[in-house]
């Protein structure tokens, strides 16, 4: 029955992301909207941690209060036939509800608090799946002032708060913050580098997700013993967190290299300049986190209590860290 509720609530969870995208008027896709928030309140809930029970509330009051927003919007841009151009305000209230459902800068006031609480499995639904259907909609309304000051507030303030972070699902969320000022940039010129973005994105976070859930590592102090039990999970673990900074030859670096390159094209110089420096934060935040791994404790447990599967973690993780070659290839031939 614990399963059987379980599945049930993630299959409409993602039937209402798919109603949301696919939906031909604004009411449809609100209704999507909804099915998908009333379908992830189950799956954050715990009966035995009161922590996931806090995030869950924050979240709901949070997403009901930009839906409630949307839902205004809606309404009033059906009623009031672009009377005095009041439709462009009420599509910027509407992206602003939108910005707010994906806790972007400056509406991202509730998105570390709530993956603080959250286990590493809810952490990576809200890290993955949950934006989605928020930076779709944003597609159809592009307003190139607004998103190029979300996009630099986002990664300014992701590096300024991930400095003095010892919880990694904070430093997680904040990462998800300033990638997410990339992926609002990337929409401006090409929309189809979003999609590469946020699926190489999500790969990566994937694999780093897998890794803590495994060794249940919640602080940067859990790993100065834990990490140094297993030599080649500690490699990997590296490897993936300079691939989510963007440094090549990893995968990681390829989104970014589009994104930079559409922006050239677009001629956003300034945008461009902003994101690669604030990278650059982000890149010495990842770097702390491995040199707590790496140089801080040298001590190594001869006990090993956690069971990895060496073979499967080889397997997710190779494509991430090994795919920039392969993509180059791909590219180069179409």
């Amino acid at each position: 029955m614990h399963k059987f509720y379980k599945l049930f609530f993630t299959l409409t969870l993602v039937i209402g992301t798919l109603i949301s995208i696919s939906a031909y008027s604004w009411m449809m896709m609100w209704i999507g909207l909804e099915i998908n928030l009333l379908s992830i309140i189950p799956l954050f809930k715990s009966t035995t941690n009161k922590y996931p029970a806090e995030s869950t509330l924050k979240y709901f009051i949070t997403q009901a209060l930009a839906s409630t927003v949307v839902l205004f919007s809606i309404i009033f841009m059906m009623n009031l036939n672009n009377i005095f151009n009041l439709n462009y305000w009420l599509i910027l209230v509407m992206n602003s509800a939108f910005m707010l459902k994906l806790g972007a800068a400056p509406f991202h006031f509730w998105f570390p608090e709530v993956a603080e609480g959250l286990n590493w499995t809810n952490n990576l639904i809200l890290l993955t799946w949950q934006k989605i259907a928020p930076m779709i909609l944003l597609m159809y309304n592009m307003n190139s002032w607004f998103f190029s000051g979300v996009s630099v507030i986002s990664s300014i303030l992701s590096g300024l708060y991930s400095l003095n972070q010892t919880s990694l699902r904070k430093i997680m969320a904040y990462s998800s913050i300033n990638h997410l000022s990339w992926m609002i940039a990337s929409m401006m010129v090409f929309k189809s580098n979003w999609i590469i973005y946020f699926v190489i994105y999500s790969a990566i976070s994937f694999n780093i997700v897998v890794i803590f859930h495994i060794l249940k590592i919640y602080y940067l102090a859990q790993m100065l013993n834990i990490l140094n039990t297993d030599k080649l999970i500690k490699v990997i673990f590296i490897l993936n967190f300079l691939s989510l900074g963007g440094l090549p030859p990893f995968l990681g670096f390829f989104p970014k290299w589009l994104v930079v390159n559409s922006l050239i094209i677009g001629k956003f110089y300034t945008l461009a300049l902003i994101l690669i420096i604030c990278n650059l934060v982000m890149l010495f935040i990842y770097m702390r986190i491995i040199l707590f791994s790496l140089t801080i404790s040298f001590k190594e447990s001869i006990v090993w209590t956690y069971k990895i599967n060496h073979f499967k973690m080889m397997i997710i993780n190779i494509l991430t860290l090994f795919g920039l070659f392969i993509s180059m290839n791909i590219f180069s031939t179409l």
